[in-house]
């Protein structure tokens, strides 16, 4: 959380010098590729938003369920998906704007 919150600090305050090249036209791909990577950070958040959200559904499902030893295996498994998912958050987001 601590590096996320670092990069969105970083990309944001350093704004002005990519989008100032957007006029130029010799200088207009690294203007281009800050914006790309701006809406990729905020689709990366979009995606984390999703991904938490199914799982609080899918883990509030398990409650429900009778078998303590089971319910106990399934959160665990349901605990697994979700740090690999918010893990893959950021290549999804970065493949999706063709921000690399």
């Amino acid at each position: 959380m601590v590096r996320r919150r670092v990069l969105t600090l970083l990309v944001t305050s350093l704004g002005p010098i990519p989008l100032a090249t957007i006029g130029n036209s010799e200088w207009r791909g690294m203007g281009q590729g800050y914006l790309k990577s701006l809406f990729a950070l905020g689709f990366q958040a979009f995606l984390i938003m999703v991904v938490t959200g199914i799982y609080a559904v899918l883990v509030q499902s398990i409650a429900l369920s009778a078998d303590v030893s089971g319910a106990i295996w399934g959160c665990m498994g349901y605990t697994v998906l979700l740090c690999f998912c918010l893990f893959k958050t950021g290549s999804i987001a970065k493949a999706v704007f063709a921000a690399h």
